[in-house]
Order: C-alpha cells, then sequence, then structure tokens
C-alpha cells in the first residue's frame, strides 16, 4: 500500500496533477484500475499536504451491471458515490448494431462522464490507466494510426473546460491485479459483449510476446515517451523507472 501510494504521489508531484483544495473526480468502471486508484487516492488524501477532496462517478452503461459492493466500497472510504445511468451500451449493441464499438462507446462514455462531473461543479477527473496502457496506447497508435501518440498525463479538455489526470502511470499492470486481489475489492464483471476481443487486446498480446525476447520493451517505450517528449510528457523531476515494485512480487 505505501510503495503504490509512493508511486502515485510521484506522478502527481511530476505532472502537478493536483493543487491544494481541488475536488477530483474519479472515473469508476468497476474494474480493478478505477477500484485500485480509489483506494489510494483516499490514502493519499488522509495525510496529503494538498487537502484534496474525492467524489466516485460511475456511468452506467445500461448492461444490467451491479454496482452495489462499489457503493459500500465507496461507503467505507468516506467517499461520496454516484452512478449515471444511461442506454449507451443498448444503442450501441442492440439499435445500432455496431461493427467496431469501442471507439463510438468511447466517446459516448466520455461525454456522459465529463457532463456528470461538470454538473456537480468539479472539473478534474483521475482516471485509472497505468503503466501498462500508456505502453500499450503508444504501440496501437504507431501500428493502427501510423503516428507516435499517447493520451497524457495531463489532459486539458478545452471544449468543456474537464482536465483529466492519470495518476497511477507509474504502477504496472501487474501490480494492480496483485493489490485488487489481495485487498478483495469488489471488482464487478464486465459484461460488455467484446470484453477481451478488441484491437487494444490484439496489442497487449504482442507487447507480451515481444517482451519474452526483449524484457525490457516496456521500460524503453515509456521512457522513451518521457524522453522524446511527446506533448506534456515529460515530467518535472528526474525520471526513474518504476519497477521497484515489479521486481518485488
Amino acid at each position: 500500500m505505501q510503495k503504490l501510494m509512493g508511486l502515485v504521489r510521484r506522478c502527481i508531484e511530476d505532472y502537478d496533477m493536483i493543487a491544494p483544495g481541488e475536488k477530483i473526480a474519479v472515473g469508476i468502471s468497476g474494474g480493478k484500475d478505477s477500484l485500485v486508484l480509489l483506494q489510494l487516492l483516499a490514502g493519499l488524501r488522509a495525510y496529503s499536504d494538498k487537502h484534496f477532496e474525492l467524489e466516485a462517478i460511475t456511468i452506467d452503461m445500461g448492461l444490467g451491471m451491479d454496482y452495489t459492493p462499489v457503493r459500500e466500497f465507496c461507503e467505507s472510504l468516506n467517499v461520496p458515490y454516484t452512478v449515471v445511468e444511461t442506454q449507451i451500451g443498448p444503442i450501441i449493441f442492440d439499435h445500432r448494431k455496431e461493427k467496431n464499438p469501442c471507439s463510438m462507446c468511447s466517446k459516448m462514455r466520455r461525454g456522459a462522464l465529463n457532463q456528470a462531473i461538470l454538473d456537480r461543479g468539479i472539473r478534474k477527473i483521475a482516471l485509472g490507466h497505468h503503466y501498462d496502457d500508456a505502453v500499450e496506447t503508444f504501440v496501437m497508435s504507431l501500428i493502427y494510426e501510423g503516428r507516435i501518440s499517447c493520451f497524457q498525463p495531463v489532459t486539458d479538455l478545452d471544449r468543456t473546460g474537464v482536465i483529466q489526470i492519470r495518476p497511477m502511470l507509474y504502477v504496472h499492470e501487474r501490480t494492480v491485479d496483485n493489490f485488487a486481489t489481495r485487498m478483495n475489492l469488489p471488482v464487478v464483471e464486465n459484461r460488455c459483449p467484446v470484453d477481451k476481443n478488441t484491437k487494444r487486446e490484439e496489442i497487449k498480446q504482442l507487447v507480451y510476446d515481444l517482451s519474452k525476447t526483449y524484457p525490457d520493451l516496456k521500460e524503453r517505450i515509456f521512457g522513451a515517451m518521457q524522453r522524446l517528449p511527446l506533448p506534456e510528457w515529460e515530467p518535472k523531476g528526474r525520471y526513474k523507472r518504476p519497477r521497484d515494485l515489479e521486481d518485488s512480487e
């Protein structure tokens, strides 16, 4: 817990993610990544000199997922929790019958989430993307779009006034999985019809296979993003590859 919180705190400091007195919304899908992020931010909130507040928000896709355990988890952390009900799932899969639903789903969920936090007077939202997500997104952009690109640690959405932050970029996926299991976090079963059958899953497998031959592949890609740097990826502090937790597993 302390090591993970240390990595999250360092990421927040490297990219100036949180200012004193801010209220931060945390986007909760019900998956392990967002639940681990909420747990760590709630831990940091307890002793951070920034004195920030948290509020958790879930966009219900209308796929019949039960978020009751997540609500109880948020109550245990003393974090207000809101579920915004939508019909995004039925619209995409039943009515439009999208052949490639992920892009539209992402846009609709993001729009609903942004509107939900603005309705509550919040401008900043924390998302659960981790180290491996960043590497895979970089490779996806290179292979499928032919460009060097990735989401940013801090993204200012000018049209909406919302700022997205990603405090878990220094935490490996394996560490997130292990932490979620050890803490017995209430992960909600994903009922998306295309779960585990996407282009991202293909890239995840590709990176996994390549890493067998090139063990430092992820670290080199992540380091390259910070050294190039991609827009907004250059950290304030001296970069140190976050391998300490992975080595200790």
